[in-house]
């Protein structure tokens, strides 16, 4: 197990270089840099003297691959740079944006199992029955409905017309949170429920189930003990892409509670060119995938002894 990790994360070096390269290179090919777009936003105007002294001041007025390289030793060195924005240290912006997305992530991760799991397994159990046609409608009513869409919805009902929660999220707390979580858990469990009635049904229909009831093994034993444990690593699947997602930040929710997490920050840092703090956010999204999928093939291994990673992986 040790040694396939290992083996894993050296293969995940190059990759993460080559996400950062091209994320870098893709910036610089957007047609402005950071001076131009404050200058358009903040509507004051510049002479070129004074433009050419600002990018000389923030380096970019270096070749690409000098840039590119004095921001990567950074990186190495634990220092991502300073905002042209704000001219605060990226890495302690970056961090202090953290606890919101990480709470918002964890509430609405919780409410999708909530959610998904129990409706699903009912769905696959009733199989077209009524309640199964009534969950498959609910999952379908989600998928057609957008974030942005169910966001102004439930604040409109939860916030204005019964003001339960409030509409603008000032604080980082489980009232606060609680539109933003549901928006989102919404949107994900209406994908999951269609896929765990679909793994929980094709467990029912394999073997073991039908030899089981056949030595009088009750039926809520055999969905507990054996059909779910067989349908996590399809659960896991869903749910490590919703943390990698969530973890990055959900820049639509997050705008319109205006919760101040990462996903706000990466939109705000894209709309006024700050480089430091896009490349911050790319970083952190290309760690947090790969970190997430070397996670998930280790518990795919523990989880399903019929997995095999190859004799060098042991």
């Amino acid at each position: 197990m040790g040694t396939y990790a290992l083996k894993r994360i050296l293969q995940l070096i190059p990759i993460l270089l080559a996400i950062t390269f091209l994320s870098f290179a893709m910036m610089r090919l957007a047609g402005s840099d950071a001076v131009m777009q404050k200058m358009e936003n903040t509507g004051v105007t510049l002479s070129q003297e004074a433009m050419d002294a600002a990018r000389k001041e923030l380096g970019l007025d270096q070749p690409f691959l000098t840039q590119y390289a004095r921001w990567l030793g950074g990186v190495l060195r634990g220092d991502m740079g300073k905002s042209y924005l704000s001219g605060k240290e990226v890495f302690s912006v970056f961090l202090s944006k953290l606890p919101a997305t990480l709470l918002l992530a964890a509430c609405s991760i919780f409410l999708t199992i909530c959610i998904s799991i129990p409706l699903g397994i009912l769905g696959a159990v009733k199989q077209n029955s009524f309640a199964d046609q009534i969950v498959r409608w609910l999952s379908f009513l989600g998928n057609s409905l957008p974030n942005f869409f169910v966001a102004l919805l439930l604040m409109y009902f939860f916030a204005l017309r019964w003001p339960l929660f409030p509409v603008i999220s000032r604080q980082t707390d489980l009232r606060s949170v609680a539109l933003p979580a549901f928006t989102l858990a919404i949107a994900m469990s209406s994908k999951y429920i269609r896929q765990v009635r679909a793994a929980v049904l094709d467990e029912l229909g394999k073997s073991y189930v039908t030899g089981a009831r056949a030595r009088g093994v009750t039926f809520h034993a055999i969905l507990l003990k054996s059909v779910l444990r067989c349908s996590l690593v399809t659960l896991l699947t869903l749910l490590t892409l919703s943390i990698g997602s969530l973890l990055g930040g959900t820049a639509v929710v997050e705008s319109i509670f205006l919760w101040d997490g990462v996903g706000k920050l990466a939109a705000d840092a894209i709309q006024m060119r700050d480089y430091p703090m896009i490349q911050a956010y790319v970083m952190w999204m290309a760690i947090l995938y790969v970190g997430i999928n070397l996670i998930t093939d280790l518990c795919y291994r523990l989880l399903d002894p019929r997995i095999r990673l190859g004799r060098g992986a042991a």
